[in-house]
């Protein structure tokens, strides 16, 4: 039963790269005057989203090294349960999960679990889709057909890289897979922040239609088992003209495999810290500012993908090392 003292939670969902932190960033830095916890789950054993999320009064809690709907669910109800004994402070919960995570099991927590389900409220779920790979993304992991299946709202992000034409295209396959999703489109995740949080759109109802199953609670979720993740840490700086040379080959050769890698890098004669993103062919590597005084100066490096260890990266990863 619903009550006053429940606390909304938006889920921000969506496959890997299409702009999730983008988003989150967003929401961290406007001024809104809301007060949120942020829970970040990330698939691999080193955490980089925690730093790509701006420094902001939030609480950022972070779960590595499994995905959110599978192996660390008892840290997020475990959270979940701390946050509530502080509720009278927060206006909301986001909880942004790794791009590999079925929104199902997520969402189901917060209707099976009895302690949760008193005490928070799932207000939407937020599925951001990335406009210039979502079509094969759908065809080859059901994950990202989950995600958009079960959005209340869907933002269409990266529109500004997609012909009109195409953009009508991949709309009608949204459309196809959830008529009833309200889709936004943008660039950079550019949408009104009261489009998004606060809605109170999720709608059991259609959820069961969709999924019969959703509040049983052995509701099991398995990935595609060709699609692991590798981790890099060097406490040496990188040599950025090394690095880019490799990465460069490395995506003309196995991009198609290499389904995103994201890192915070340090370069040998650079003062800022170096957020580095990257979605099969794409990438970019920008400053993120001065490393923080309470930080030690290390690199770090994620890749998600399939035949990873086919692909040499440690030994191109320590290639890259300054002399």
């Amino acid at each position: 039963m619903e009550n006053k003292h429940q606390v909304p939670v938006t889920v921000l969902t969506g496959f890997l790269g299409a702009g999730k932190t983008t988003l989150l960033n967003r929401i961290l830095t406007e001024q809104h005057g809301q007060k949120y916890a942020v829970i970040v789950n990330e698939f691999g054993e080193q955490g980089i989203d925690n730093d790509l999320v701006v420094d902001a009064d939030e609480e950022i809690f972070e779960m590595n090294n499994g995905c959110i709907c599978c192996t660390v669910r008892g840290d997020l109800i475990r959270i979940l349960s701390g946050l509530m004994k502080r509720a009278d402070k927060l206006d909301a919960i986001i909880v942004e999960t790794t791009g590999l995570a079925d929104p199902a099991p997520v969402a189901q927590t917060f209707f099976v679990d009895q302690d949760v389900a008193n005490k928070t409220k799932l207000d939407a779920i937020v599925t951001v889709a990335d406009a210039v790979h979502l079509s094969s993304q759908i065809e080859d992991h059901h994950e990202a057909e989950e995600q958009i299946a079960f959005g209340d709202v869907i933002l269409l992000n990266k529109i500004d890289l997609v012909k009109d034409e195409n953009i009508d295209v991949v709309t009608k396959r949204i459309r196809k897979i959830n008529p009833f999703a309200k889709i936004i489109k943008t660039t950079k995740c550019g949408a009104p922040l009261k489009e998004i949080l606060n809605l109170d759109a999720f709608n059991l109802k259609r959820i069961l239609e969709v999924e019969p199953d959703f509040l049983e609670s052995d509701h099991d979720h398995e990935h595609d088992d060709d699609v692991t993740s590798l981790s890099f840490v060097s406490d040496k700086p990188l040599d950025m003209e090394k690095f880019q040379n490799w990465f460069g080959k490395l995506l003309q050769t196995k991009g198609q495999d290499i389904m995103r890698t994201k890192g915070i890098l340090d370069f040998k004669g650079e003062n800022d810290r170096y957020v580095f993103q990257g979605v099969h062919m794409l990438m970019d590597a920008s400053p993120m500012g001065k490393w923080p005084d309470d930080k030690e100066r290390s690199s770090r490096l994620v890749f998600i993908g399939r035949n990873l260890e086919t692909m040499n990266l440690k030994e191109g990863f320590e290639a890259c090392k300054s002399e």
